[in-house]
C-alpha cells in the first residue's frame, strides 16, 4: 500500500493475517508464544470450567492459566483434522487432559508432545503419550514443582478410530488411529 502526501511517498507494508489461525490467537512473530488469560475472559472461564467440573474440587487454586500458540503445530493439527474428516463421516475430537513434571511441561511446551518419550509412567494401554478426560487423573501425574505448583494441559485431541489397547502395543493396529482403556483415557 502507498499513501501519496505531497512529493512525498511512504510505503507500508503489512504483514498478511493467517485466517487460518484461531480468532483469540494474539499476533506473534515467535515460533511458540505462551499467551497468559486473563480470569475475566471466555477461553479462560472456559477452561476454568472443564478442570473444575473434572477435578472434582481436589485442589488448593489455580495460580494461571496460559494458552500455547505455535503456528507449526496448529497446522500440523488442523492437515490431522482435514484428514479426519476425509476417512471418516465424524470428527472424533475431545478435550482432554495431561499431566507431568514441570520439566516436562517446559520441553512439552518447546517441542510438543513426543511418543519417544512414552513410557515413562507406563504402557499399560499401549506405546504413546497418554491423555485423560477427567483432570484429576492427569493430576496424579503432574509433580510439584520447586515453588509447590503443577502444569496440567488441556489438548485438543483428535481420537479418530479407537481400539482398547494392551501394553504390548507399539502403535494402534492397522485402521485405528488410537488405543484406549474403553473410557477415559487415550494414548
Amino acid at each position: 500500500m502507498e499513501e501519496h502526501h505531497g512529493t512525498k511517498i511512504r510505503r507500508i507494508r503489512r504483514k498478511p493475517v493467517d485466517s487460518t489461525l484461531p480468532d483469540t490467537w494474539e499476533p506473534s512473530d515467535q515460533r511458540c508464544k505462551r499467551v497468559l488469560l486473563q480470569p475475566s475472559s471466555a477461553e479462560y472461564q472456559n477452561v476454568l470450567a472443564q478442570f473444575h467440573v473434572t477435578m472434582l474440587g481436589k485442589y488448593s487454586k489455580i495460580i494461571k492459566i496460559e494458552r500455547i500458540q505455535n503456528e507449526r503445530w496448529y497446522k500440523q493439527y488442523t492437515a490431522h483434522r482435514d484428514d479426519f474428516k476425509r476417512r471418516y463421516s465424524q470428527i472424533n475430537e475431545r478435550l482432554l487432559f495431561h499431566g507431568c513434571p514441570s520439566t516436562s511441561a517446559d520441553q512439552i511446551i518447546r517441542e510438543c508432545f513426543n511418543r519417544s518419550f512414552a513410557g515413562v509412567n507406563g504402557v499399560k494401554y499401549g506405546c504413546g503419550v497418554y491423555f485423560h478426560a477427567q483432570a484429576s487423573y492427569s493430576h496424579q501425574y503432574a509433580q510439584l514443582n520447586s515453588t509447590g505448583e503443577k502444569t496440567i494441559f488441556l489438548v485438543r485431541v483428535l481420537i479418530g478410530k479407537t481400539c482398547n489397547g494392551d501394553k504390548n502395543m507399539k502403535v494402534p493396529p492397522s485402521g485405528y488411529d488410537t488405543t484406549t482403556d474403553g473410557q477415559h483415557i487415550f494414548v
